[in-house]
């Protein structure tokens, strides 16, 4: 299997702005947080939320082809295709593949769901996602004017994919990114 390290290696190859990277490492360690919660594979879903925008800097600008540059370059790479499935299961009105299973339906749902949680770090005085709490992401998800690229329908789907309160889905997604605040300078 593909390991973190073969994983952020590819990672740094096609990414290089820190936000996106944020953002990458965000959704990997909330996928991280979600496998231990269900007792899955920490790594595998691990790998598939570093991986899963790997294709952004060269797609943002056409977001229809987002993800099927990821799975070319992941094949390349010899990337398993349980992964690259994963990666376009996040974004299927590009892909056309849809979530399968409970770790693609997480990686579909929270992924969107860290952005909004770095948006919340950086509107506290102190830019930390230790100031940010569980009530102010909840409250934040319901303003529409806030962090308006987090796409909430998305989101809004996840209590009913992942079988979870959306209050215990953002209590596991902010103690998870959290724990690696200083790796992302929030």
């Amino acid at each position: 299997m593909t390991t973190r390290n073969q994983a952020f290696t590819i990672l740094q190859q096609h990414i290089h702005d820190r936000f996106l990277i944020n953002h990458h490492l965000s959704s990997e360690i909330v996928m991280r947080a979600f496998a231990k919660h269900w007792k899955e594979d920490e790594e595998l879903w691990g790998i598939c939320g570093l991986l899963h925008d790997l294709d952004w800097e060269y797609t943002k600008a056409n977001p229809s082809e987002h993800t099927k540059k990821a799975a070319e370059i992941l094949r390349a790479e010899g990337v398993e295709e349980e992964i690259i499935h994963a990666v376009q299961a996040h974004h299927p009105t590009a892909s056309g593949v849809w979530p399968s299973n409970i770790m693609e339906e997480c990686l579909y749902t929270t992924e969107e769901l860290t952005g909004l949680i770095i948006a919340c770090a950086l509107v506290q005085p102190d830019k930390k996602l230790a100031s940010v709490s569980e009530q102010s992401v909840l409250k934040k998800l319901k303003n529409l004017n806030f962090a308006k690229g987090v796409n909430r329908d998305i989101v809004g789907r996840a209590p009913e994919v992942l079988g979870m309160s959306m209050e215990d889905i953002i209590k596991i997604s902010l103690k998870a990114m959290q724990d690696i605040s200083n790796e992302l300078g929030l």
